[in-house]
């Protein structure tokens, strides 16, 4: 079990990029939410199986259709135990 914290930088929000990333969480089974900052930029944590926590994080460097990511910031934590995704 791992956890990863992202921020991710560019054109990301209103292009449906939470709602991708749930969708993409539910398919690995990988706990976690995702959110919009005020800054512009969308935060992110994902906690599960190594393998379907890194295939999440690049796709916080890719983003879907329609954004433009600058970059992302990956940060590791320790597990918390989540058991669903959430999007705030």
């Amino acid at each position: 079990m791992m956890r990863r914290r992202v921020v991710v930088h560019g054109r990301v929000q209103g292009v449906g990029f939470r709602y991708s990333l749930a969708r993409a969480a539910e398919t690995r089974g990988v706990a976690g939410w995702a959110r919009n900052r005020g800054d512009g930029t969308l935060e992110a944590v994902f906690e599960g199986e190594p393998e379907a926590v890194e295939s999440l994080v690049g796709l916080c460097r890719e983003g879907p259709r329609g954004a433009e990511v600058e970059r992302a910031d990956i940060f590791e934590q320790e597990p918390e135990g989540l058991t669903r995704f959430d999007v705030g």
